[in-house]
């Protein structure tokens, strides 16, 4: 008996075989002589990320370290409530969640781009209560009588994809995925850096308060000396007025500080995915920074690897180069092969007997003659894609190198603003002591003493800003080093995985 295949291609007569066939070897050459659009090329080139010069402010701060942020870098302000804020962002975060339903997206796209390079079989069956006709090609006993008509087939359907536009077409969909999972962790490291980012303010927003109620104490106080003066006769009524005048706006500020206050703490809660009442629990920062600060030796190459933005640019680019492949693919011939077999009768007791099969093949041959410069614009449309996801990986690539090199300068500056303004608060809280000590002597009055204390109040919030600007300016380094895990052995781990599923 022979096997279903078998069946399929002894449908085909002899002839028509042999002139498929010749067809089939008449249409191979074509594929290495079809000249393709001339003029119709990628221009653009990726930059190569060792070429790039980063800069002596980066050179300085590799040299002799082996430096990589770490994938809980936020840790290195030593505060748990940052730590559990933080966790609980990235668990609960509405847009990181949309961000991981693009990735099962694109892996699902992708692993239906599979098909095509698969055989494809369908089953059908066809039961038909059937009234005959007389004047048809139906004879006795069926003409004029109602019969069942019955037929179930099963068929196959294969495209050889002789020139590689499917395979190409799930490069590009596997590459695809591996853009989404970088855009994924650059959603993930964005929301850790804003977290990181509100909490800083937060806690600087506390050190501001504790000013502005010393400082308004401070101008209570001199108003009060100021009325006291004027009653013994000491004072006129303008000082008493210029004392007056500081006190209003000393509330208002206080006042606006603690606005501030409730309001960094209601956005850190719905950047954790919680309400605002969450944004109640949070209590007062106590961040505290000492740590090494330090860049990857491998910079920029390092990057590539490592910023999701980055990565994210050059798989664009890969799907976008494999697109291509695909609109080339379409000036060749194409090849692919049908066939069914199955059963077909009148009735059912003869239904599934050997003279009730039936069975055809119908090898199919497609070329492109003319089509109007259809081919060739979508060839265009698609090197011009590639053109652009190519550019885009070099502007990101570059602002990255620069974001680095602009946090360093940063983070360098600061350090020397830093020591400067401790230095000038030590020299006004040393004033403040040598008035306050003359003030006990009766050497000076007391506004003398309110005055110098009004210069460590200043000082101080000098301080507490250029400490705050540190505190950002080493998240946004870290977040420009691309935060810890690296973006492309996660990627290149799901992809791996996608490509294994059948």
């Amino acid at each position: 008996m022979k096997s279903p295949l078998e069946i399929l291609f002894s449908a085909i007569h002899k002839p028509a075989l042999t002139l498929f066939l010749a067809l089939m070897a008449a249409t191979m050459p074509l594929g290495g002589c079809a000249r393709l659009p001339i003029g119709i090329s990628p221009k653009a080139h990726m930059i190569n990320a060792d070429t790039l010069n980063a800069g002596s402010t980066i050179r300085e701060t590799a040299t002799g370290k082996d430096f990589q942020p770490t994938t809980d870098w936020w840790r290195a302000y030593a505060d748990p409530q940052l730590d559990r804020l933080v966790e609980e962002a990235t668990a609960g975060n509405p847009s990181l969640r949309i961000a991981q339903a693009l990735v099962a997206r694109a892996q699902f796209l992708a692993a239906g781009a599979k098909a095509p390079l698969m055989p494809e079989i369908n089953a059908s069956a066809v039961f038909t209560r059937e009234q005959f006709s007389e004047n048809h090609f139906y004879r006795s006993p069926y003409a004029g009588d109602t019969y069942w008509n019955n037929q179930a087939t099963l068929d196959l359907f294969y495209d050889l994809d002789l020139w590689g536009k499917n395979r190409a077409a799930l490069a590009s969909a596997l590459d695809t995925v591996l853009v989404a999972t970088a855009e994924a962790r650059k959603v993930e490291l964005g929301l850790q850096t804003a977290v990181v980012r509100t909490y800083i303010s937060l806690s600087l927003h506390y050190i501001l308060r504790d000013i502005a109620k010393t400082t308004l104490r401070q101008r209570e106080e001199i108003l009060s000396i100021t009325e006291k003066r004027l009653a013994a006769g000491l004072a006129t009524e303008i000082e008493r007025s210029q004392a007056e005048t500081p006190v209003p706006a000393a509330h208002a500020e206080l006042e606006r500080i603690e606005e501030t206050i409730v309001l960094l703490c209601t956005q850190l809660s719905t950047l954790t995915g919680k309400g605002p009442g969450d944004g109640e629990k949070i209590l007062r920062p106590v961040l505290s920074l000492h740590t090494t600060i330090g860049v990857p030796s491998s910079l920029p190459a390092d990057l590539v690897g490592r910023r999701p933005d980055v990565a994210a640019q050059r798989w664009r680019a890969e799907a976008e180069a494999e697109n291509i492949k695909v609109a080339k693919a379409a000036f060749y011939p194409n090849i692919n092969i049908a066939a069914f077999i199955g059963w077909q009768a009148i009735g059912f007791s003869k239904f599934f007997s050997g003279t009730s099969l039936t069975h055809g093949i119908s090898p199919a041959l497609s070329l492109p003659i003319f089509e109007g410069s259809r081919l060739r614009s979508q060839l265009g449309a698609t090197t011009a894609d590639y053109d652009m996801a190519v550019e885009a990986y070099n502007l990101t690539l570059l602002q990255a190198l620069q974001e680095i090199s602009n946090e360093l300068v940063t983070l360098r500056s600061l350090d020397k603003q830093r020591n400067e303004a401790i230095r000038a608060e030590n020299l006004a809280e040393n004033a403040y002591g040598i008035a306050l000590r003359g003030y006990h002597s009766g050497l000076t009055d007391y506004l003398s003493v309110l005055n110098a204390q009004n210069q460590t109040l200043v000082e101080a919030t000098r301080t507490a800003q250029i400490e705050a600007r540190r505190h950002e300016a080493y998240a946004l380094l870290m977040q420009a080093l691309g935060g810890g895990t690296p973006v492309d052995a996660a990627s290149l781990s799901a992809k791996t995985a996608l490509t294994d599923k059948p």
